[in-house]
């Protein structure tokens, strides 16, 4: 399988849910006038039950902050394909963003946690990031992995400016390396959130836990693991459908953690460590 990147303010339909609207959507606008009525309109009440969720879920999330909104629209207009053209090893694309939902949630995580100390494995142009370290407390701090140094410097001119922005620590380079480091400094953190490359998925849960980056209270949470629906659907999968599928059956065979997959946008797992039994 092959993926497109998007156009500027034209997104594609990227998780379960909107590539099921999407289909559903072609299925009405195609079907002949042959079609039984009933069966149409059952087709019509299927689309809009899809293709209504999302936009009830923005409706009625609490807003996004300014700056948010603003990263928001500055990543959406961006040339994701002159990007692509430049010859990345993956692409990007505005799809990436975690958006107003996601990073509603990971606020509230925040405050849940009652977080000071928040990583971030894969920032992107920085709207999970911000949206967190929004919510830290003034002494709070958010770290933040980025490979790609021409994102990482979209993202932290987004930041500017921002009361958020000031809390975030950017780091540019292979995230296993600043792991290495953080935990040479015994840096312990509050919140975990991991949306970067998802064959390295296993080695950072690994990682965090192998070497105490994460507080016994601490919580980790997994962006993507549901992936366009491919970890459970027939057929050809991605490299990265294929490696979110073995990612799941790895956390859900580790003894150390427990485990949850929220079924929001592409899906979101949150994992907590848990007492050896004696």
């Amino acid at each position: 399988m092959t993926t497109a990147v998007s156009r500027p303010g034209s997104p594609r339909p990227v998780t379960p849910l909107t590539i099921l609207a999407s289909k559903l959507d072609r299925l009405v606008q195609t079907a002949g006038t042959g079609i039984d009525p009933s069966w149409l309109a059952e087709l019509c009440d299927a689309r809009e039950l899809a293709g209504g969720l999302d936009p009830y879920l923005s409706q009625y999330t609490t807003p996004e902050s300014p700056a948010l909104r603003w990263l928001a629209r500055r990543t959406a207009a961006e040339d994701w394909t002159r990007h692509a053209a430049a010859g990345r090893a993956a692409p990007l694309e505005q799809e990436m963003l975690s958006g107003h939902v996601e990073g509603q949630l990971l606020k509230m995580l925040v405050h849940a946690t009652r977080a000071h100390w928040v990583l971030e494995i894969g920032m992107f142009t920085g709207y999970s990031a911000l949206a967190m370290a929004e919510a830290l407390p003034a002494d709070g701090r958010l770290v933040a992995c980025e490979i790609d140094a021409e994102v990482a410097a979209l993202a932290q001119a987004c930041f500017a400016g921002s009361r958020g922005g000031r809390r975030i620590q950017v780091r540019v380079g292979p995230a296993q390396d600043t792991l290495a480091e953080l935990a040479a400094a015994r840096r312990v953190f509050d919140l975990v959130f991991i949306d970067a490359d998802k064959a390295g998925y296993g080695g950072y849960l690994d990682t965090l836990l192998d070497d105490a980056l994460v507080a016994r209270h601490g919580l980790i949470c997994v962006d993507n693991t549901l992936m366009q629906g491919q970890p459970w659907l027939p057929g050809e999968r991605t490299a990265n459908g294929a490696a979110v599928a073995a990612f799941n059956r790895q956390v859900a065979a580790d003894p150390r953690v427990e485990q949850v997959i929220v079924p929001l946008r592409d899906g979101l797992t949150l994992i907590r460590q848990v007492e050896a039994e004696p």
